[in-house]
């Protein structure tokens, strides 16, 4: 785990945050799993201030399993919260203009993680029982959430072309290059994360999904169509505080 350069910003919409980052992360072999989906199923489930971001008049959700590494910056890593698979559903808003990462759930095999996740950070996570291994090039994952809302995923992938950074305007660069989440509290404050990394170093990936529940607590089906699949092998990435988000 390394820290990403930041004084490379070329790639970025905005620049990094003047306040000094807090959290750094690694993650590892990653699977950008996505679908489009249509508006009217979406927009019951955003809150009213955000607007559903689109690609060329399309909303599209993802499943995007992978393995975190974690750690605050100036201590070391905590035994039971510095490593573990995680798995996030998400789609892509605007809040005040600005776009950003917007989480139906992220499931994570660490009860410290999701704990810190939830009190601090008001991003929907959930405990899971979660395994991930390599075979040959591919990597083998397999999660079920537990508690109240069970949803699982089991998928087989690999990567099937050499490493190329997405094109600015092209539907891989709109779905990746996001360097902010938005999260709400209980309260109903809108929270902004910003985030920092260099450009993904993405590759088109082939996948055997043999299970995919991840939507049902949503009250949606995995649309009838084959997913768009990106892999990436590990990216570096800097977190700054959560800040007030502007709203509209």
């Amino acid at each position: 785990m390394h820290l990403p350069d930041l004084t490379s910003i070329e790639h970025r919409p905005w620049p990094i945050p003047e306040l000094p980052w807090t959290w750094q992360q690694a993650w590892y072999d990653l699977l950008f799993a996505h679908w489009p989906i249509e508006l009217d199923a979406l927009r019951p489930l955003i809150p009213d201030e955000l607007e559903i971001d689109t690609h060329e008049g399309t909303a599209w959700i993802g499943v995007v399993p992978f393995n975190m590494r974690i750690k605050r910056r100036g201590l070391p890593g905590i035994p039971t919260a510095a490593h573990f698979p995680e798995l996030n559903v998400r789609t892509y808003v605007k809040l005040a203009g600005k776009p950003g990462v917007w989480f139906f759930s992220l499931d994570a095999a660490s009860r410290l993680a999701v704990w810190g996740a939830r009190r601090y950070f008001h991003l929907p996570y959930y405990h899971a029982d979660m395994r991930i291994a390599s075979d040959g090039d591919a990597i083998v994952y397999h999660s079920a959430r537990r508690g109240p809302q069970p949803a699982a995923f089991a998928a087989r992938y690999r990567p099937i072309v050499p490493v190329t950074l997405a094109q600015h305007g092209s539907l891989e660069h709109w779905l990746t290059e996001r360097y902010c989440l938005f999260a709400r509290s209980k309260s109903g404050v809108y929270w902004c994360g910003e985030i920092h990394h260099e450009p993904w170093p993405l590759q088109q990936a082939e996948a055997e999904i043999t299970q995919n529940s991840m939507l049902e607590p949503l009250g949606l089906r995995v649309p009838d169509t084959q997913p768009v699949l990106h892999f990436a092998k590990s990216i570096d990435v800097a977190l700054w505080p959560l800040s007030k988000a502007k709203t509209p």
